[in-house]
């Protein structure tokens, strides 16, 4: 990527001014909106237009960067300069989060919660740059989310995410549900899922179908599919629609926080998360992306048709992602959150190494 887009970053954080830099899955090129005041604006009823980030905390209003410039670059090609090496904790570490993981079998055994989210925290240290992680995210994983994002009052924050909280073009829709995890082996093989993914992967696809289907017409679940993203593979089943456009703050309450990242029951399973989590969530597990931002499409979706390729319309678009394999920068440190869905079949040393699986994402690209 030219560096023109970075040292306008560079200038408007030297200025303690808001910017978001990020990258869609598979396009070739990095977007920044820039916000020309210091100003912490709000969603109030997502008619709003800019780049939304909402953290998990539904009690508290999703912020929003007003994209007084909009700049787009190219990327230009690097090759990753990524550590295969796999970075582990020490087996005491895992201490705690087990603990954790056992009560919340215990409440699911008992029948006080089918499944339930839970995650962590590992602060590590690093000696370069935000931007140069930033491009060695957009350089390493083409098919997420990739993004970098400073509010003088929020702080700075990373991410590379593979999962679609929302995506809407007038008045269709698109979702998935994302569940189960595996490491990718040396050989790129796709993997053999067991019982609890499979288990895991349907409550989730099975809530989304339940908290949607009053609101929205047209609704289509799709084929459970497998994915690769980094280090790691997941199951996958796309979910879509159509609903009434003045209603999208609706639809994405509906579909916050998704079972994918808080648990079900939805309530039961958000007061389990506060009583026990030994931490503030934040932006992790929150949604970001464009809200009501104007997109240049194609008339026709008929590739072949030349002639109908040449008219294009500007609509409004909303593209959200769930802010996974995150991070907050702290001065030369960088706090990592990771994390896992629990339910009646789950082992706790399992579910501490599946967050270290997780949690290479972020290292490879902070190791120098």
């Amino acid at each position: 990527m030219a560096n023109s887009l970075f040292e306008k970053a560079q200038n408007q954080m030297m200025q303690g001014l808001p910017f978001v830099l990020y990258k869609k899955p598979k396009e070739s090129y990095v977007k920044g909106i820039f916000q020309l005041s210091a100003t912490l604006h709000s969603v109030i009823d997502f008619s709003e237009s800019g780049f939304v980030f909402a953290p998990f905390d539904t009690a508290k209003k999703p912020l929003l960067m007003i994209p007084d410039e909009v700049v787009t670059e190219a990327i230009q090609s690097e090759k990753s300069s990524l550590k295969k090496n796999l970075v582990r904790s020490e087996h005491l570490d895992s201490k705690p989060f087990e603990s954790i993981v056992s009560k919340a079998i215990d409440s699911i055994r008992s029948g006080k919660l089918e499944k339930v989210v839970l995650s962590r925290t590992k602060d590590v240290p690093i000696s370069i740059s935000i931007f140069a992680i930033f491009q060695r995210l957009i350089s390493s994983y083409g098919s997420a989310f990739c993004y970098l994002w400073y509010h003088p009052e929020v702080g700075t924050w990373l991410g590379a995410t593979p999962e679609i909280l929302l995506k809407v073009r007038g008045d269709v829709f698109i979702t998935m549900s994302l569940a189960g995890t595996q490491l990718v082996s040396g050989d790129d093989t796709i993997p053999v899922w067991g019982k609890k993914e499979y288990h895991e992967q349907q409550v989730v696809t099975d809530y989304i179908e339940q908290s949607l289907k009053d609101g929205v017409t047209d609704l289509k679940i799709g084929d459970l599919e497998t994915v690769r993203a980094g280090h790691l593979w997941h199951l996958r089943t796309k979910v879509s629609g159509r609903f009434i456009k003045e209603k999208l703050g609706t639809l994405i309450e509906s579909l916050h926080p998704t079972p994918a990242v808080c648990g079900i029951p939805k309530e039961r399973a958000k007061k389990f998360i506060r009583e026990n989590e030994p931490y503030d969530r934040m932006f992790y597990t929150g949604y970001l992306g464009e809200l009501n931002l104007k997109n240049e499409v194609d008339r026709s979706a008929n590739t072949r048709n030349t002639e109908q390729k040449a008219y294009r319309s500007v609509m409004d678009a909303t593209e959200l992602y769930v802010n996974l394999r995150c991070m907050k920068m702290n001065g030369n440190r960088a706090t990592l959150f990771v994390g896992g869905g629990i339910t009646s079949d789950s082992d706790p040393w399992k579910e501490w190494e599946e967050t270290e699986n997780k949690s290479q994402t972020l290292l490879s690209v902070l190791l120098d």
